[in-house]
């Protein structure tokens, strides 16, 4: 199985969850930093991750324009889409739906909010600034959800028989 995970990252988080993700998805596995390259012709690819990070409540442009150009296609792949932010609970869901069309949303296999960080070595004085007024955190913290990462793999590698369920 040919998997292709396609992510923009702001401070290196989504970037860093991408890499583990790989790690744990069965056969060729590309990543492809949409800020960096332009992603590869999806027809070759039989599984379509997409990700991305959410700040001020909005994930990165290039990721929403790069779901909608390719809108008709992903609902006809496997599709996993995630999401990393320092929510949690019904406000990371409520990002995660924020984030993705509906339609795209219907058609994955599996969804998630895979946690986040706040660097403050790869940030302006300006996004400092904000993280510790908004946030209130002062100091660098990583929340990245390992766990919820394993689990969105798993997700992934599950393979459907429909035959299964006449056995």
């Amino acid at each position: 199985m040919k998997t292709l995970i396609t992510y923009c990252t702001t401070h290196g988080c989504t970037e860093k969850t991408a890499t583990e993700l790989k790690q744990f998805l069965g056969g060729e596995v590309l990543l492809v930093n949409l800020k960096k390259e332009a992603a590869p012709n999806l027809s070759s690819f039989d599984r379509v991750i997409i990700g991305g990070s959410i700040h001020a409540g909005q994930i990165q442009k290039k990721v929403k324009d790069y779901c909608t150009e390719n809108i008709d296609i992903l609902k006809n792949k496997e599709l996993g889409l995630f999401i990393c932010c320092m929510e949690e609970g019904e406000k990371a869901e409520i990002q995660l739906q924020d984030a993705f069309a509906n339609d795209l949303l219907q058609s994955a296999k599996a969804t998630a909010c895979l946690g986040g960080e706040f660097d403050f070595n790869k940030m302006n004085f300006f996004q400092k600034m904000i993280v510790k007024k908004v946030a209130k955190i002062e100091d660098s913290v990583s929340h990245i959800n390992h766990d919820a990462i394993k689990r969105f793999s798993k997700q992934m590698n599950q393979i459907f028989n429909p035959f299964m369920f006449f056995v």
